[in-house]
Parts: C-alpha cells; structure tokens; sequence
C-alpha cells in the first residue's frame, strides 16, 4: 500500500534570466538564497552577540544569561518537529511551505527587535522579559525556518540539483551574515553619537535596539523576495498518521548520525562564535591595529582589529566555502567531505591557541580564521543536501512524506547546538570568574583586569574545546549508511515510483 506518494508539477513560472542547467531558474535559486539571508542576519546576531549583550548591556548575571539561552533554545528545539509535523500537513494555493515566508514575516522582524529592547525595570522584571521576548523570537523563528528549508524537498527531485539549491542557500546566508556582521558595530555606535541627528549620545542598550531595527527591516523585505521568487514543483500528499511519521522518523538510522553530527557541526560554530566578542574585549583589546607594511621610507597603514572585523571576514570566507562545495562533493562524496573536513577543523582549531597576542598574531588569527571560515561554509550545504537525501531515503523505505518533520530536525539540531554551545561559553566563563563590564564601561571601552583563569577560559574557547567537538562530529559520520552509490540507487527507484503512482 502507498500511504504517501510525491507528484511532480510543473508550474509555468516567469524568470527573470531565464533556466539555467538543472531544470529552475537563476532567479529561483537567488530567491532561495535571500530566505536564509534574511534568517542568518538575525542568527548570527543572536549567536554571536546576545550573550555579550544578555551580561553587558542588559543586565543579567553570567549564570541567568546562560540558563536563559539553554532554555528558550530547548524549547525552540523541540518546537521544531512540532512545526514540521505542521508545515506538512498546510494546504494552499501557494503550496505547503511558502505561505508561511509571507506571513510570519512581519512577526519574524517585530521579535528581533523586542528581543533587543532593554527596560528600565528590576532586576525579576527585566528577567522575565528577557525569557518571553526570546521564547517569542526563537517561536518565530521555527514558525519561518522549518517550512523554508523543508522548501527544498519539494522544489526539485534531483540530488544534485538540491545541492545547487542548497550552496546558492548559504552563499546568501554567509553574504548576509558578513552585512550583519560587518554593520553591526558601527551602527551601534552610529546611534550611540546620536543618530543622523548626531546631537544627543543614546545609552547603549538604545543604540542597540536601533541597530536590530535596521537589520530587522531587510530581513523582512528579503523574506517576502523568498516569497515572490521560488515555488513548490512537488506536490506531497501524506495519509498517514502523525504517529506513524514520528515512529519513522524515529527509526530512521541514517536521521539520528546526521542529527548528532550536524549539533557538532552547530555546537562548533556557536562556541567559537560567541566567545569572539569577549575573547577580543578582554584578550585582543579595543584598540589592536593590523598594519600593513610600510612603502619605501614611509610609515606603514594600519587599521583596527575588532571582532565584527574578525566575524564578517569569516563569513566572506564562507562564502568561499560554500562555493567549492559542489565540485568538491562531486569529486569526493558527501560522507567523505564531511569527514575529512572535520579533521582540517580540529587540526586548525588546536594551532589557534599557539598563536601569539602581537601584531604579527593578528595577522596570523585571521588567516586561520579565513581557513577555519571556508572549512565551514563547505559544510554548511553539504549538511542541508544530506538532509535532503535522508528525507528520499524516508520516502523510500518507510512511504511517508515528512519532508517538513524531517527538515525541521536540522533546525532542531542547530538550535540545541546553539543553546548547549551559548550556554556552555556563559557558564565556563561564570566558573572561571568573568567580570562583566558596566555600561559606563562598555561606552569608555575600558580595558579591565580578569583573573588568569578566565583569560584561559576564552583561549581554551576558541581552540582545544572546537577541536574536540570537530572530533565527535568526524566519528559520528563514520557511521552513515548513505553513500553516493546507495543514493543513486535510492533515486533511481524513487522516479519509477513516482512515474508509477502518476
């Protein structure tokens, strides 16, 4: 009996530049792009700088900041599979995963800013606005990203295909990552002046609600370009119980290694991402300068060295990566690229913590970080075009549409990521006797005196702990099934299903 079958349609679809090879257009595949640009100018911000902002200008002591973001990250976790389950069951005449870029949208920009809205209130006050607004935005969140990336199941058939689909997705998530990054300082401090005005100096838990309301903006504006520019060309229609994908789902053995490697994946990236912003305030300084050398007898340029600098290079670098996915998983496989990039990260990530605090040193982190960078933007596709074989593989073996449950899985994944990796750098920190700065101090950009422990802390963040969590993901890949060969045969029997069934 099928319980569940795909049918391809074909939509008569205005392009802008006309098909390219593999079926969708140029223009699809950048509107595809602009979706995970939109949720990745909001990620970032949120993995790389709440922490800072949740003990520095907020308000929240180390120990609170960090059980609020294990939390609310938890429960975005398991909302997830709940919004898959969802996503796979809308009906519209817009297909079952796009109407929801159309209307959460605006929810989707509003939660940011709440999120980075600080009242004056008390202390319980203020902590339990802390845990609504982030609950509220990481909801959202789930409610725009499940059905977006569960898109890519139902917008082609073919492998490879969902691997373009899926470079063009972080090529623009890196891009917009880099804008976020690379802005997000400066606007800071461009509200902090005072604005366009420049006449009245805001405090700086107001310049950085500012800041969220202009990224805000474009991520909503990217959003409904997602909207306008993709569409479903398979039609999944599911009869079977919520019970009866779940308990697939959870036999499933090629989801549960591709779950566990991709949370190693996220908790890499979440571990050194946070920590950049205290690594930089309390070990590099405010005021670290990368010269260049100098030409004939003149004195040689140099520029500041700060972490939205730091950040926003690793993010061009990813794009980079992202790039060379497609050829590279061509030539080598997905399983085997996996792999073998794990082990550049440990081996990179370990040389990190030799690099001397000198001018030379600067130099040297950024080029690490530009490798460590492209090393990551490979892996970025190559784990959502593996999801995209596990939800064939689903389709095959047990005859259930759950592209939404499963692809909400990798959102799952990336969410405890996130909350056991930003939860874990707050509480290492708390443990080995951080001092938060004050606002007065933030503003003044003082350099203050942390315990020896805590320096070591930070170092040991940005090296030795995502070496050993790039190790974890490298043997647990070692143990999926899906090779390029069984996918192919996977494939192969898919179609004539498919061709049967029509």
């Amino acid at each position: 009996m099928i319980e569940s079958k795909l049918i391809s349609q074909t939509h008569s679809t205005p392009s802008l530049t006309g098909r390219v090879r593999g079926g969708s257009s140029l223009s699809e595949r950048i509107g595809y792009g602009f979706g995970d640009m939109s949720s990745s100018m909001f990620w970032k911000v949120f993995s790389y700088y709440l922490p800072f902002f949740y003990s520095n200008v907020f308000g929240l002591s180390l120990v609170d900041a960090g059980v609020l973001v294990l939390v609310t990250r938890i429960w975005d976790a398991v909302s997830d599979p709940m919004m898959g389950i969802i996503a796979d069951r809308t009906k519209t005449r817009w297909g079952k995963y796009r109407p929801y870029l159309l209307f959460v949208a605006p929810l989707f920009s509003i939660a940011g800013i709440l999120l980075f809205t600080t009242p004056d209130w008390n202390y319980g006050a203020k902590l339990v606005y802390a845990y609504v607004t982030y609950i509220l935005m990481m909801t959202v969140y789930t409610a725009i990203n499940v059905p977006y990336g569960a898109m890519l199941g139902v917008m082609t058939d073919d492998s490879q295909e969902k691997t373009v689909f899926s470079s063009f997705r972080m090529f623009f998530a890196y891009g917009g990552s880099f804008i976020a990054l690379a802005s997000w300082e400066p606007l800071v401090n461009f509200f902090k002046a005072g604005g366009l005005g420049g006449e009245t100096a805001e405090r700086t838990a107001g310049a950085w609600q500012h800041a969220m309301m202009v990224i805000a903006a474009a991520c909503f504006v990217l959003f409904l370009l997602t909207f306008a520019l993709t569409r479903e060309r398979l039609k999944s229609e599911s009869s079977v119980s919520v019970g009866k994908d779940i308990r697939s789902l959870l036999s499933n053995q090629p989801w549960w290694i591709l779950i566990g490697a991709a949370l190693c994946f996220n908790l890499f990236c979440t571990v050194r991402g946070a920590t950049v912003a205290y690594y930089f305030a309390d070990i590099i300084g405010f005021d670290a300068q990368l010269h260049l050398p100098s030409i004939g007898e003149g004195q040689g340029m140099g520029f500041l060295f700060y972490a939205g600098l730091f950040l926003s290079v690793g993010e061009v670098s990813n794009m980079i990566g992202v790039a060379c996915t497609v050829p590279l998983a061509k030539r080598f496989g997905k399983k085997l690229l996996f792999i073998c990039v794990n082990a550049f990260l440990m081996i990179l990530s370990i040389c990190f913590f030799f690099i001397p605090v000198s001018p030379v040193g600067f130099w040297l982190m950024l080029l690490f970080q530009v490798l460590i960078s492209i090393l990551t933007g490979v892996m970025s596709p190559l784990i959502w075009s593996i999801y995209a074989d596990v939800s064939d593989y689903a389709e095959w073996r047990y005859k259930t549409a759950s592209t939404g449950l499963i692809f909400s899985s990798s959102s799952m994944a990336q969410k405890f990521g996130g909350a056991i990796g930003g939860a874990a750098v707050l509480w290492l920190l708390s443990a080995c006797c951080y001092t938060p700065r004050t606002d007065e101090q933030i503003i003044n950009q003082a350099l203050i005196s942390q315990p020896e422990s805590a320096l070591l802390c930070l170092r040991f963040l940005m090296s030795f702990i995502p070496a050993a969590i790039a190790l974890m993901a490298m043997l647990t890949c070692h143990f999926y099934p899906l090779t390029t060969k069984r996918m192919a045969e996977i494939n192969q029997q898919l179609k004539e299903n498919r061709c049967h069934n029509d």
